[in-house]
């Protein structure tokens, strides 16, 4: 008996230290990142500081070797409106509402000061003593952002400023004082309120000795009042009267919108009008 039972630890512990089958493999993990794009990190000479620049490429990118108009969104940090305004690039690309393009997130840090000429206006400059620095963002865009994106993208030559509200201010001065800079402009509930409303009382002088050029210039307003619509709508008159050569433009008056729910509904209007589908694509 006594045999018996040590015949069966002795199987027992053979079993035990015998092969032993391999472990099950863990479970596939129920999440992952979803990517909508990349990121680069310049640093700026024109600044003198790091900035976040976004991309987003259309579906169509990889599979092809076409060329893509690339619009240069201002205010574009993922913190900013970045996201939404790639989601309605990727909305027309699959519904072929407008063209594809390459979307560029241009972060900004201090918009007082980076998206503003120097205010003539005491108040704001006691209130946003930083104030004045668009001249260097804008070179920091031009100099810096656009030759890079132009490296390494299959990019078009056809460039659009696009932002709202301080960075639509920012949109409306470039077009105005230096129209080389891209080729369409789209400014949002442009902040035209800044420096007692300069921009919209210099329009008129600046359209009539205006450079040729074909330009495109999108502005919208949603229901403020005071100040911001009246320069807009002096701009819009002068464009009215002067005519310049070469530009299209449209106005689009939104009192039905407020400023802070204008932006993503506009947005796609001024993207199927600045960026129509041909029926060649």
């Amino acid at each position: 008996m006594m045999r018996i039972f040590l015949l069966g630890l002795f199987l027992v512990a053979a079993c035990a230290s015998g092969p032993q089958p391999e472990p099950a493999p863990a479970p596939a993990p129920l999440t992952k990142p979803i990517v909508i794009g990349e990121q680069r990190i310049i640093t700026s000479s024109a600044l003198g500081d790091q900035r976040e620049i976004n991309i987003w490429l259309p579906p169509s990118y990889a599979g092809s070797e076409k060329r893509y108009p690339v619009i240069y969104l201002i205010d574009g940090a993922l913190t900013q409106d970045f996201e939404h305004i790639a989601g309605l690039a990727q909305y027309g690309a699959i519904t072929w509402m407008f063209e594809d393009v390459i979307v560029v997130g241009v972060q900004t840090k201090d918009r007082r000061a980076e998206l503003t000429w120097r205010s003539t206006d005491e108040g704001e400059n006691r209130d946003f003593p930083t104030n004045g620095n668009s001249a260097a963002f804008r070179k920091f865009l031009t100099d810096e952002v656009m030759p890079l994106i132009e490296a390494n993208y299959r990019t078009s030559g056809e460039d659009a400023l696009m932002g709202e509200s301080l960075a639509g201010l920012f949109i409306v001065e470039t077009f105005l004082k230096e129209p080389g800079a891209a080729d369409t402009f789209i400014a949002i509930s442009p902040s035209l309120w800044w420096d007692h409303g300069s921009l919209g009382g210099d329009a008129r002088k600046i359209l009539d000795d205006f450079p040729k050029g074909e330009r495109k210039i999108y502005l919208a307003i949603a229901n403020e009042s005071g100040t911001m619509r009246s320069a807009m709508l002096d701009i819009v008159k002068a464009l009215k009267e002067e005519k310049p050569k070469g530009v299209a433009w449209t106005f689009s008056d939104r009192p039905d919108l407020e400023h802070s729910t204008i932006y993503h509904r506009e947005a796609l209007e001024a993207l199927v009008w600045a960026f129509p589908r041909t029926a060649e694509e």
